[in-house]
């Protein structure tokens, strides 16, 4: 998968996890729109190993599934973050 193709999935699946889980990462502007990217490229990968382990297989690409494993990824991405960081 190419690196366009991991930045237009890390964007959509870090906006929807914003959607789903309140207080992610960013903001409004350029810095939040990197901030989802690094979200949703980051859940990928997190999101990708995991269903692999589980043999749901991998993100490989935009489709729904992909975006669907990424966007489990980077929701599991923010609850991390939230119970380690400053509150």
């Amino acid at each position: 998968m190419g690196i366009l193709t991991w930045i237009a999935v890390g964007l959509v699946a870090g906006f929807l996890a914003k959607l789903v889980v309140r207080g992610g990462p960013g903001g409004i502007g350029p810095i939040g729109l990197i901030w989802t990217i690094v979200l949703g490229v980051v859940g990928a990968l997190i999101g990708g190993f995991i269903s692999t382990r589980l043999g749901y297989g991998d993100v490989a690409g935009f489709d729904l599934r992909s975006v669907l494993i990424a966007t489990a990824g980077a929701i599991l991405v923010i609850f991390i973050a939230k119970a380690i960081g400053p509150r």
